[in-house]
């Protein structure tokens, strides 16, 4: 069973939303493509917007999936909105953004384990700081 959890809104006025809380991971990256495709392929949305607020944990798997999706809608003028990601979920898109993964790894586990590990270290430390 997964623990990945897709939980779409309906439709308003072009805009699709669509929740995703768990782990978005080498196991459930198909989940969520397989969830998406229909929302990618529809006309009617201009734009898909992510609400990470649940997310807890994502790999670079679960990075690529997110990029699957911005990638095919932005070939069609149109855009993926990610809100209310969780701060270890931040602090991954803030590693992939600054530094491409494909010229840091030398394998997909390699970059899974480093992500893994700043995930917990930053989730550590808000504990922390909550007590």
């Amino acid at each position: 069973m997964s623990q990945l959890r897709i939980e779409p809104a309906p439709p308003q006025n072009g805009i699709q939303r669509v929740a995703v809380s768990g782990r978005l991971d080498t196991r459930s990256y198909p989940e969520l493509d397989q969830a998406l495709d229909p929302l990618l392929d529809d006309e009617r949305v201009s734009s898909l917007v992510l609400d990470l607020e649940g997310l807890n944990y994502i790999s670079s798997a679960g990075i690529r999936s997110l990029y699957r999706a911005r990638r095919t809608l932005a070939a069609r003028r149109r855009r993926v909105l990610l809100v209310n990601p969780q701060p270890q979920v931040q602090k991954v898109f803030d590693v992939v953004k600054s530094v491409p993964l494909k010229d840091v790894f030398t394998s997909v586990e390699e970059a899974d384990e480093y992500l893994d590990a700043v995930q917990r270290k930053l989730v550590a430390k808000v504990a922390t700081t909550a007590s």
